[in-house]
C-alpha cells in the first residue's frame, strides 16, 4: 500500500532530505512549498481511493499560510494524521500545535530517522495499513453515551463519528481507566508525554477543551467535570 503524505515545507534542501530518505519506502510526497494549496488538494483527494492522502506534515512557518491555522484546517475538515514541524520548541508553542489538533510536534532540525519512526507510529494509530481495519471495527470501549475505539482513534457521541488527535486519545483513555475519581492534570500530562508538569503549564487544559466540544459537553451535563483541587473526571450523569 502506498502512504500519500502531503508535505508542506518551504525549505527546499529539506523537502529533498526527506524525499530521499523515503525513497524506497511505502511514503509518497506531494509536496506544497507555500501552504495555500495544501487544503484544496487533500479535500479533492478524499473520495478517490487511488489518491487519498493519509498524512500531512506541515511547517508552522510559511511563505502564504499560516501553519497552525493549516493544521486546524486539516484537524477539522479532514480525518488525516497531521504532524507539525517547527523551529519553535517553547511549551506555549508546543500547546499551540496542539489546540489546533497536530497529532504530534516535532522540533527542527528534524532528524529524519525520528519523523520516520513517529510517521510510522501515526499510520499505525490511525490504522494505515493494508488490512489492520478488518476484525478490530467493532472493538468499542463504550462508556456513557459515547463510544471509543481504541486502536482507530475514533470517537462517536450525539451519532457523530470524530477522530481524535494522540494526545486527545491518550487524556480520554486515562480519564476512562480511572473512571469514578479524580485524575490530575500532572498525571494527564504524563500521559501525553510531557512529565515535567507545572502548574502553569495549560496543555492539558487546552485538550480537555477541546474532548468537551468533542463530546458535545453542555452546562447543564458535563461527561468531563472538574475536580477542584484534584483535577478532572468522567462522569456517567
Amino acid at each position: 500500500m502506498t502512504i500519500r503524505v502531503m508535505l508542506v515545507e518551504d525549505d527546499e534542501l529539506l523537502v529533498k532530505r526527506i524525499e530521499n530518505h523515503f525513497l524506497d519506502s511505502e511514503f509518497s510526497f506531494i509536496v506544497d512549498v507555500t501552504g495555500a494549496a495544501a487544503l484544496g488538494i487533500v479535500q479533492s483527494a478524499q473520495n478517490n481511493s487511488s489518491k487519498e492522502i493519509h498524512l500531512a506534515i506541515v511547517d508552522i512557518v510559511l511563505p502564504e499560510k499560516d501553519g497552525l491555522l493549516l493544521a486546524k484546517e486539516l484537524n477539522t475538515l479532514t480525518d488525516i494524521g497531521v504532524i507539525v514541524l517547527s523551529s519553535r520548541d517553547s511549551q506555549s508553542d508546543r500547546i499551540a500545535g496542539l489546540a489546533q489538533g497536530a497529532d504530534d510536534y516535532i522540533c527542527k532540525p528534524v532528524d529524519l530517522l525520528e519523523l520516520e519512526l513517529r510517521m510510522r507510529a501515526l499510520c499505525k494509530r490511525l490504522a494505515i495499513t493494508n488490512n489492520d481495519k478488518g476484525e478490530e471495527e467493532d472493538e468499542y470501549i463504550e462508556y456513557g453515551n459515547f463510544k471509543l475505539h481504541p486502536e482507530h482513534r475514533t470517537l462517536i457521541a450525539n451519532g457523530e463519528e470524530i477522530r481524535l488527535t494522540e494526545a486527545e486519545h491518550k487524556v480520554l483513555i486515562c480519564l476512562i481507566s480511572n473512571s469514578g475519581k479524580a485524575t490530575s492534570r500532572e498525571k494527564l500530562s504524563e500521559e501525553i508525554g510531557q512529565p515535567d508538569w507545572s502548574p502553569a503549564d495549560r496543555t492539558v487544559d487546552v485538550l480537555i477543551g477541546r474532548l468537551r466540544k468533542k463530546l458535545g459537553d453542555e452546562k447543564e451535563q458535563k461527561r468531563i467535570v472538574t475536580v477542584r483541587g484534584k483535577g478532572y473526571m468522567l462522569s456517567l450523569a
